[in-house]
C-alpha cells in the first residue's frame, strides 16, 4: 500500500508540475530557480538554468524520484542503534555506500535536515 501510494504522489506531483509547466513557463521557470537557490545548484558556475531546469517534472526525473523514494523504503533507523549503510550516488554517478566514506578512526557526521 505504500508503495502505490507513492507512486501515485509522485505520478500526481510531475503530471501537475509539467501541465503548470507547459501553461505557465515564465513562473515555473521562477519557480525551479528558486529551488536551485534552496539546494546551491545555482551557486555552480558550471550549471546553468538550461542546463538542468528542463529536466524538472519529465520521465527521467520521475523514474528517478520512484527510485529514491521506494529504496527509502527499505532503510530503517532507530534511536541507539546502528544507522543504515545506506547507499548514495557520488558526482561521478558511482553508487557507494556511507560507510564506505569512513575513514581510519575519524568519525563520520552526517547532517540531515529532518527524519520523518
Amino acid at each position: 500500500l505504500q508503495k502505490i501510494l507513492i507512486v501515485l504522489h509522485v505520478t500526481t506531483c510531475v503530471v501537475v508540475g509539467k501541465t503548470l509547466i507547459i501553461l505557465f513557463p515564465n513562473a515555473m521557470k521562477r519557480y525551479i530557480l528558486k529551488q536551485g537557490e534552496k539546494s546551491r545548484m545555482n551557486n555552480n558556475p558550471k550549471f546553468s538554468y538550461e542546463n538542468w531546469g528542463p529536466t524538472f517534472f519529465s520521465f527521467k526525473y520521475l523514474l528517478f524520484v520512484l527510485k529514491v523514494k521506494l529504496k527509502r523504503l527499505e532503510d530503517e533507523a532507530y534511536e541507539g542503534c546502528p544507522a543504515p549503510n545506506t547507499p548514495v550516488v557520488t558526482s561521478k554517478g558511482e553508487v557507494l555506500h556511507i560507510c564506505d566514506f569512513m575513514q581510519d578512526n575519524r568519525p563520520l557526521i552526517l547532517n540531515f535536515g529532518s527524519c520523518t
